[in-house]
């Protein structure tokens, strides 16, 4: 079975049968459902943004979405290919009901998936997801008559406004840029990065740039995920064409991998670290990443002699403890950077002009800036288990184990080791009998050992 209903959204395989896979039923129910919760919470609610990502299916999505939203009676803005940040950032300058993001982020081709936005830009929150479950199950949708159908507009290039947004953000140093005259690498897999990220880097006074992957057509060249694994070329070509940074996008837009000028990887967990240290320098304020980041965002932000909060896993409870904290910046340690100065959603455009911005004030190379961070290493393993174990009670016996060590049970189990400067967070998986186990320590051989400490634990309670 591929199609995964959320909170968060729809996704799944297209093709197959409907209720299976993410079949043009599956999504008309899910968009008119979608239509109801805005209603229900927005009385006189009207205008819906529609934008999308390159995948091959995502046209044919776009028209049964613009179609069904109209049938409902709202307007409809249909900004065409976009990323996911610009998608949520015309939301908030059309001052629109909400917004539709067709996109699977970082998974294969075959996927795609709904992104659902409420009228602030933002992802839905737990109890509005819930809310959009049960009417997608049990509601009984009324369509507009003729006479009340919603009108369709088509706005193409709408990155034009981003990415002037972004431009006026005082912390990004246009001039600053444009004197370093950076040569820059991107690799975009073919999608909407490929066009929107150029214009951003030429905006910033940018112009020699080493193109990589970057025609729309959906047809990922590799793995679409921005992980090291899936960077070889680009970091060959970074070496070769002597290149001072390269940057790395997934396919909607809203993580962003760097690589260094000598082809290493910056760490996806440290573009949100350096950012940070950035916008920090300029604003005083407080930090937030979600449980599973380094710890070296915490280390950053002390510095200043601010506060670092942690979240739960997930964009919707990173952005629900930044306004909570009044945060200045935030995200997740896999490429996201939040910076509230622009609007509340990862944004890998912001994240790139603030990161030139701080490159080009300390006037180092990528591979020195790395190095001048605290070092930390994640391993990411899973356990899986058989469908009888209880998890909740592994989890609650090893929290009684370590009671004396730093705990956090907002997403799990969090255990931190403050002697010697080590974490290791467990996460159950809500649809498979799996927990998820991620450690942190000064060395990769160091995370490994503590994470297999902790499955052994876990084997030896089973």
């Amino acid at each position: 079975m591929t199609l995964i209903k959320s909170i968060s959204g729809i996704r799944g395989t297209i093709g197959g049968k409907q209720n299976d896979n993410l079949t043009p039923f599956d999504i008309m129910k899910f968009a008119v459902a979608y239509g109801q919760w805005v209603k229900e919470n927005n009385n006189e609610a009207n205008l819906i943004v529609v934008g999308r990502d390159a995948r091959p299916s995502g046209k044919i999505i776009e028209s049964i979405i613009v179609s069904t939203m109209a049938s409902m009676g709202f307007d409809v803005l249909n900004i065409g290919l976009a990323t996911t940040p610009t998608t949520e950032y015309a939301v908030i300058k059309e001052q629109a009901s909400g917004g539709i993001i067709i996109t699977a982020s970082h998974n294969p081709i075959e996927w795609n998936a709904l992104k659902l936005l409420n009228s602030k830009g933002e992802f839905l929150t737990a109890e509005d997801g819930a809310r959009l479950l049960e009417l997608v199950e049990s509601s009984s949708p009324e369509f507009s008559t003729v006479d009340k159908l919603g009108k369709i507009k088509i706005a193409r290039d709408y990155e034009n406004y981003h990415i002037d947004s972004i431009l006026k953000l005082p912390l990004v140093n246009k001039n600053l840029i444009k004197e370093a005259n950076f040569k820059i690498a991107i690799d975009c897999v073919n999608s909407v990065g490929g066009f929107a990220i150029p214009k951003l880097l030429k905006a910033l006074g940018v112009s020699d740039i080493i193109k990589i992957y970057c025609t729309p057509d959906g047809n990922f060249p590799h793995n679409p995920e921005p992980i090291p694994e899936n960077l070889t070329e680009i970091s060959k070509v970074i070496r070769e064409q002597g290149a001072d940074v390269g940057f790395v996008v997934d396919p909607d837009v809203d993580r962003l991998a760097i690589i260094c000028e000598d082809g290493s990887m910056f760490g996806e967990e440290y573009t949100l670290v350096a950012v940070a240290d950035y916008v920090l320098s300029k604003t005083p304020g407080n930090t937030v990443s979600n449980l599973s980041s380094t710890s070296a965002l915490r280390e950053v932000t002390e510095k200043y002699g601010m506060l670092y909060n942690a979240s739960a896993v997930g964009e919707v409870n990173v952005v629900a403890k930044m306004k909570e904290t009044n945060a200045v910046i935030g995200g997740e340690g896999n490429g996201g950077v939040i910076y509230p100065e622009s609007h509340y959603g990862r944004d890998a455009l912001v994240g790139i002009a603030l990161f030139l911005s701080l490159l080009a004030e300390k006037k180092l190379k990528v591979s020195g800036l790395k190095k001048s961070y605290p070092q930390y290493h994640i391993s990411k393993n899973k356990i899986q288990l058989k469908e009888n174990i209880d998890v909740d009670k592994i989890l609650q016996s090893l929290e009684n184990k370590y009671k004396n060590n730093p705990i956090n049970t907002i997403d799990g189990l969090k255990i931190e080791f403050p002697k010697t400067k080590e974490w290791v967070h467990l996460r159950k998986s809500n649809t498979e009998p799996i927990i998820r186990i991620y450690s942190e320590s000064s060395s990769i051989e160091a995370a490994d050992k503590l994470a297999q400490g902790i499955i052994d634990e876990i084997n030896e309670l089973i």
